[in-house]
């Protein structure tokens, strides 16, 4: 019998949704940042065993919108508890339930889908932290299934797939074996870009940064020319992107290369321009040019 079905991950900004489907996939399909709120778009990821194919999709977390690109974010992570099989409500040790997480039991009461509750970062914090928490989450919400993980170090992951695993119907192969996402080379190869960013710039900047692959082409010994454009919002963030002496950008650009070879499995030249464009996280036309529509 073959098992098939969606998976969707959903919880807060920066509970470690992303570093989880990165671990399950054992592949950097989704940008992972200790900044919150840094995936934008939903990612398919496909897992296909002998008897089993599940397709996970990764999605932002849900908060409060302060500009379009927000409301964006909230309305597809709401969206993607639609017609999927399981959900996996990801949230982390706290002795209370936060504003944030009920808000997300509502959404789930509503749904009438087999929710997991998965507690993440058990690594970081005591066991009566963790026991805690599992009891308050069952007390307020018919869990189907809870376990505690570690994403980051793998621990009790496989537990977690096996338990997926059995609670999905009998279906079809939805993807091809060998195809592990359904994202197109350019959209991961900007994210890759996005996440050096995210990762080497503090504070406010990094919110306000969108990546623009402008072209991508492959010659005959394989080797990969990609020309980007990172897109800011103030003249003066441009300054900090570019660092003195442009060092700054060559860092960036320099990190991205290596992940980007190592996804793509060749070598690569990589062109990154910083331009600025102001308020593009309120312009709809901007939104959709880049991918968030």
């Amino acid at each position: 019998m073959f098992k098939s079905g969606f998976v969707t991950i959903i919880g807060r900004p920066n509970v470690g949704k992303s570093t989880l489907l990165n671990t399950i996939m054992e592949e950097k399909l989704s940008i992972v940042s200790s900044k919150p709120q840094t995936t934008r778009n939903n990612i398919q990821t496909i897992l296909t065993g002998e008897d089993y194919q599940l397709v996970f999709v990764d999605t932002p977390g849900i908060h409060k919108p302060r500009h379009k690109l927000g409301e964006y974010m909230v309305k597809i992570a709401e969206d993607s508890l639609k017609e999927v099989d399981v959900v996996l409500f990801l949230t982390t040790p706290d002795m209370e339930i936060g504003k944030g997480d009920r808000y997300i039991l509502e959404q789930l009461q509503r749904a009438n889908i087999p929710v997991f509750l998965v507690v993440n970062k058990i690594d970081e914090n005591q066991n009566e932290r963790v026991a805690e928490t599992l009891k308050n989450y069952s007390e307020e919400f018919n869990f189907l299934e809870c376990i505690p993980i570690s994403a980051v170090k793998g621990k009790n992951v496989d537990q977690l797939i096996n338990l997926i695993k059995e609670n999905l119907p009998e279906g079809p192969k939805y993807y091809p074996e060998d195809m592990i996402t359904d994202q197109q080379e350019r959209f991961i190869v900007s994210e890759i870009i996005r996440e050096k960013a995210l990762r080497l710039l503090k504070e406010e900047v990094p919110h306000g940064i969108a990546v623009e692959i402008l072209s991508m082409k492959q010659n005959e010994k394989g080797i990969y020319q990609i020309s980007a454009n990172m897109l800011c919002e103030k003249d003066s963030h441009k300054g900090i992107i570019i660092g003195k002496n442009g060092n700054m950008l060559k860092k960036i650009s320099k990190y991205a290369r290596q992940d980007i070879e190592e996804f793509l499995q060749t070598k690569i030249f990589l062109e990154v321009w910083v331009k600025v464009k102001k308020d593009w996280r309120d312009s709809s036309n901007l939104l959709k040019e880049l991918g968030y529509k």
